[in-house]
């Protein structure tokens, strides 16, 4: 695993310290962060991350190399993305990273207009934190919000997302939403 693009492109990060992580591949996460540049109406500086099911942070840490204001990685268990944090000790002012089941955030203590989740596959988790996230106040109204899921696995959007593209990577399918608040 590496960082593709921007400031810290090339650099190495810690690979998942367990086998519950399943990371979002290179290939893939370069995919998604071309489509973001093209959807994106301002410039990463104005953009604050919340990345939910974070595993190891390295999409959180891929927007960070592209400029991101700030980033807050959400997991059960942070021992790999808060290993990978450490690799960026100058950022360390950007990085939050909370210990926390995603389907029981509870009430946000800030905003995000950009989402992105990758939960276990297949586990009806994504759902589950998506309500979460909605419910607890975590994203600004507008927010654009990426989940991966297993290519087949079902989803029901909750109300307050609206899709807008989906597209799939190899056994990965990529949910491009609208948070309408």
């Amino acid at each position: 695993m590496r960082i593709i693009s921007g400031k810290y492109r090339g650099k190495k990060l810690i690979s998942p310290l367990t086998n519950k992580i399943r990371p979002t591949s290179d290939r893939a996460r370069e995919a998604v962060f071309n489509i973001l540049n093209s959807r994106l109406e301002q410039n990463w500086e104005a953009y604050s991350l919340l990345e939910v099911f974070a595993g190891t942070g390295a999409f959180g840490l891929e927007a960070l190399s592209r400029g991101i204001k700030k980033i807050c990685q959400i997991d059960i268990d942070t021992k790999t993305a808060a290993a990978n944090a450490a690799l960026f000790p100058t950022e360390k002012e950007k990085i939050r990273l909370l210990r926390v089941d995603a389907a029981n955030l509870g009430k946000a203590p800030e905003k995000y207009n950009l989402l992105f989740m990758d939960a276990p596959y297949n586990q009806g988790l994504t759902e589950k934190a998506l309500k979460a996230v909605a419910a607890g106040g975590w994203l600004e109204e507008g927010a654009l919000c990426l989940a991966e899921l297993e290519k087949n696995e079902q989803i029901t959007i909750p109300e307050e997302y609206e899709l807008q593209e989906e597209r799939i990577y190899g056994l990965a399918r990529i949910l491009f939403l609208h948070y309408r608040g």
